[in-house]
């Protein structure tokens, strides 16, 4: 499964969720791969707790750019962490002047034929994007099976999302057909407070597939992005920890009952 965490709206906690999901998929046993699109690399400072890394993306598609007798596997630009069954293709800042060559080049395909050759040795893998419907974020969604939207409860989120929305319908009738909305994930949900349980109800009146779990706001996810770890070896009884493994069951069941559809 191959599931891409992305939102056009910046501080919606796209680095937070993807790398807190795929070390909760590395905690349970699966071969998991982060994919860090984001030039910020915030999900490669949170899991590995540097960015000097032997190899990233950058790597990647430079040799993507240029001709090679005999290029490099994807393999050679993965970083192991610290953590069991968890892998990095890291950030690197150097994205940002590369964008524009691997635009000119058409090189939109490149990171889902990485991702074909990647198959055999990854159960799962989760993509973190940057703030923007740009090169990186598109190759993500074009490499993806399935999209997961950070969604923060106020008006402009609202808005951003409808946007949103239609750009993904039109990344799945020209590029990938088989991706799906998995589910739009609410962040710093207060519970207790009167708009966001409207917004919440508002959407699901929609239509919008709202996830039923949410993630509450905690200091203690900024005191783990400082210790460079994820929650669930940061604090594993905690309740954001608890939110976490709850929204990675739920994706579970979603899929168990997807392909029961399908067959």
């Amino acid at each position: 499964m191959r599931r891409v965490i992305f939102n056009q709206k910046g501080g919606v906690g796209k680095s937070t969720i993807s790398a807190n999901l795929a070390a909760i998929s590395a905690y349970n046993g699966y071969k998991t791969l982060l994919i860090d699109l984001d030039p910020q690399g915030n999900s490669t400072h949170y899991v590995l707790g540097y960015s000097d890394v032997d190899h990233s993306l950058v790597d990647l598609f430079d040799q993507a750019l240029s001709f090679k007798i005999r290029p490099q596997e994807v393999k050679e630009f993965v970083t192991g962490s610290a953590y069991q069954n968890l892998d990095v293709l890291a950030s690197h800042p150097s994205l940002d002047e590369l964008q524009s060559k691997l635009e000119s080049r058409y090189k939109i395909f490149k990171l889902r034929e990485a991702l074909d050759e990647l198959s055999g040795f990854y159960d799962h893998v989760y993509i973190d994007t940057p703030p923007a419907l740009n090169f990186y974020s598109r190759s993500a969604l074009i490499a993806a099976d399935s999209v997961i939207i950070p969604f923060d409860c106020d008006d402009f989120s609202r808005r951003a999302l409808y946007n949103l929305m239609d750009s993904l319908n039109e990344i799945q009738a020209d590029h990938n057909p088989n991706l799906k909305v998995e589910g739009i994930l609410v962040n710093q949900y207060q519970a207790r407070a009167s708009l966001p349980q409207q917004l919440v109800a508002e959407l699901r009146e929609e239509g919008l597939p709202v996830l039923n779990c949410t993630l509450s706001s905690s200091v203690k996810i900024r005191e783990s992005h400082q210790a460079r770890k994820p929650m669930i070896y940061f604090m594993p009884k905690h309740k954001v920890t608890k939110e976490f493994l709850d929204i990675d069951l739920e994706l579970k069941e979603q899929a168990k009952k997807g392909k029961k559809k399908a067959a």
